[in-house]
Parts: C-alpha cells; structure tokens; sequence
C-alpha cells in the first residue's frame, strides 16, 4: 500500500470533449449514443462511429463495468494499474484502476467509477473494485 497518492495531468478539452469533462467535474460518467442507430460510442465525438451520423445526444453513464484487460505499472514513483474497462453500456474505455491492493486485481472484476482531481483542478473518471480495498 502506497501511502502517496498519484497525481493525474489535466485533460485536452476540444468542443467534442468539453461536455464529458464538465460531467466529470460534476461526479457525472457521460456517454454519447447514437440516435439514428441507437449505438453507444467511447470516446467522445460528434458523429457516430458506427452509422456516420452526426445525430448524437450525451446521457448518463451507470458508472458500472468490468475489468477487460488490466497492467500494473511498479516502476513508477507510485505503482498504479490501468486497463480496459467495458461498461454495463457496452463500450470499453482505458481507464486508471485506483485500490490499495494492486495484486488483488483481475480480468472480469467489477468496478464502479469514482473521480480523481488533477494537477490542476479537473475531474477525472477512474475505476475501483466494488468489492473494497480503495483508496
């Protein structure tokens, strides 16, 4: 157990993006669905990925998936884990895993958002296991 805290650098934000960070500052997981086909797509953008549409409207992730695909980074100043984490929603998204036990990570977890602050102020969506052991 790590007893200093990673810091996150801020984000990018571009008019397809500015949306989903506001969200993130509020506590909010927002995605964007399609209306012409009803698909869902991560990362943020403004025409559909799957239909080309550019009929798209953001909504309220649940905030709940699963664990993908995870690697723990132990030579860094502070160990940390990121991974592919594929949402109750259907898109998967690289994300930060945050919890005391590293170790105790595995492939079809599940996790719930929470949000970190970056360096300067910003939300950001990490994930942590339901099951405990967070920080």
């Amino acid at each position: 157990m790590s007893t200093t805290e990673r810091t996150y650098p801020d984000p990018i934000l571009n008019l397809e993006t500015e949306h989903y960070w506001d969200s993130a500052d509020q506590g909010s997981l927002q995605l964007k669905r399609c209306n012409t086909c009803t698909k869902t797509h991560f990362y943020p953008r403004a025409i559909c990925p799957n239909c080309l549409s550019s009929d798209t409207s953001w909504y309220a992730a649940s905030g709940k998936g699963t664990i993908y695909s995870y690697s723990v980074m132990r030579r860094a100043p502070v160990p940390y884990a990121i991974a592919y984490v594929t949402l109750e929603e259907g898109v998967t998204m690289m994300t930060n895993i945050v919890c005391d036990d590293l170790d105790s990570l595995a492939i079809g977890q599940a996790v719930e958002v929470t949000f970190k602050p970056t360096e300067g102020g910003r939300h950001l969506p990490v994930f942590q296991p339901v099951d405990g052991g967070n920080r």
